[in-house]
């Protein structure tokens, strides 16, 4: 769901601020984009179902009803397959959401982002903190145990105290999910012109490690599992959607800009294909109607690309990349003939950053706060 009604000033999604959208004619794209691709991927069962945007929680519960019929009805939909809407506080109303759950969503992800009005002010969020306190209440009487927040850290001016003070009036107020993102100064918005005018201080690189490794310390202390490097569950709560992408499963993407990864079985594809759908709204709409999907570019991943993103994305999880997942894309060359072998790998090991074992290769406590600085590494040794 692409549509906003404003923009943050840190955001550079592909979202759209529009007088009116037309509900129904989006949703009849949606429902049919998501039944072509279905159709096309050959699939049987799906296992998770993301809403994501822009602002999902903005479109009525009756279009997420109409796409998750669509799904049930191409594919099967398991009983207990997690459904995820991504929500704003500032459309959240108690009987909202009851809608969506009636629709079919069992899991709400809510973007409060700050607990604090003058940090919220700056990253031109709609809602304030008590409104965002208000919503996740709301969320968790509807969604108990299956209720995520989405926090930022590093903003322009935040001290290490008042991030501490932040995650403790979170750590109040959460239910079994905290997702931490690092705020990252995207070209072209209005904050990373802000500072790069000298109108807002950015933080420097040890504060925001300082900031990761406060939170990440904070949060295994109140029974929180670090389970991916921005991603943290406790009582077993974690994403099984998201899960999926750190797992490199396949999975469509349906809707303006949306990406996916899938065997196109319907057309007589065998390999798997990275697929982007067209970015605006208005010509996807076109294409959809024509054609029956939006997809605006197609391409087939090659071994080494597929091994590159299993890589990756594996890394990012606290389990790693297992000898049984390595193997299922790549049965010739073992884990341990490519990373136990004399080379990067290895050496990183032997540095305390990575560990190879029976249960495949992972970071550990350390290398997981600094992953991106050891990734071209080891994808330099895969490609040789």
């Amino acid at each position: 769901w692409p549509y906003c009604r404003k923009r943050c000033s840190y955001c550079n999604f592909n979202t759209y601020v529009v007088p009116a959208v037309d509900e129904a004619a989006v949703r009849a794209c949606l429902v049919r984009e998501a039944q072509t691709l279905l159709r096309l991927s050959q699939v049987h069962s799906v296992s998770s179902v993301f809403f994501g945007g822009g602002t999902p929680s903005l479109a009525s519960p009756g279009t997420v009803a109409a796409v998750l019929e669509a799904v049930a009805a191409t594919a099967h939909l398991p009983a207990g397959a997690e459904v995820t809407l991504e929500a704003n506080p500032s459309s959240t109303s108690t009987s909202r959401l009851a809608g969506f759950r009636a629709a079919g969503v069992n899991r709400l992800s809510i973007g409060i982002q700050s607990l604090d009005d003058t940090e919220l002010r700056m990253l031109g969020r709609e809602h304030t903190a008590a409104e965002a306190r208000k919503a996740v209440e709301a969320a968790r009487g509807l969604f108990p145990g299956r209720t995520s927040i989405d926090l930022l850290f590093g903003l322009p001016g935040q001290s290490q105290d008042a991030w501490a003070q932040r995650l403790e009036a979170a750590l109040g107020l959460c239910d079994n999910h905290i997702s931490l993102y690092q705020l990252t100064l995207e070209r072209g918005t209005a904050l990373a012109a802000q500072v790069q005018g000298g109108a807002l201080p950015a933080p420097s690189q040890d504060l925001l490690a300082d900031m990761y490794q406060t939170a990440r310390t904070v949060l295994a202390s109140a029974g929180f599992r670090h389970y991916e490097v921005s991603n943290f569950a406790r009582k077993g709560a974690l994403s099984t959607h998201n899960l999926s992408y750190w797992r490199a499963d396949q999975y469509i993407g349906v809707g303006p800009g949306a990406h996916g990864r899938f065997v196109p079985w319907g057309e007589g594809g065998c390999s798997r294909e990275a697929r982007v759908q067209t970015l605006e709204p208005v010509a996807w709409m076109r294409e959809v109607q024509s054609q029956g999907h939006g997809t605006r570019s197609r391409m087939v991943l090659s071994s080494l690309e597929q091994l590159e993103e299993v890589l990756s994305l594996g890394l990012r999880t606290d389990e790693g990349v297992t000898h049984e997942r390595w193997g299922h894309f790549f049965p010739q060359l073992s884990l341990q003939a490519v990373f136990g072998a004399p080379g990067e790998g290895r050496a990183l090991q032997q540095q305390g950053w990575l560990v190879l074992d029976r249960g495949g290769l992972r970071c550990t406590w350390a290398g997981l706060a600094v992953l991106d600085s050891l990734l071209p590494d080891l994808l330099w040794q895969l490609q040789r």
